[in-house]
């Protein structure tokens, strides 16, 4: 469960790498002032957003952690 969870998390990085690359300067966000490597965009993002993103990350952990982890052997349909 949490292997195909990072996966997926860890496929999104790496689309929004290319994303970020393919569309710098040309974006309608922060009003196109984020400029160079991919990399370093981070450290160009106004302040406030960060905690914003870890709000949201750490809520759908949280909804992720409510539903709680199913031991496989208690799983019909594989048996």
């Amino acid at each position: 469960e949490a292997e195909v969870t990072h996966g997926r998390v860890a496929m999104l990085a790496v689309i929004g790498f290319l994303v970020g690359e393919a569309v710098e300067g040309s974006s309608f966000l922060f009003d196109a002032s984020i400029s160079g490597p991919a990399i370093s965009h981070p450290g160009q993002v106004p302040g406030g957003w960060d905690a914003l993103i870890i709000a949201g990350i750490g809520f759908a952990e949280l909804q992720r952690a409510k539903t709680g982890w199913v031991d496989p052997a208690d799983v019909k349909f594989d048996q």
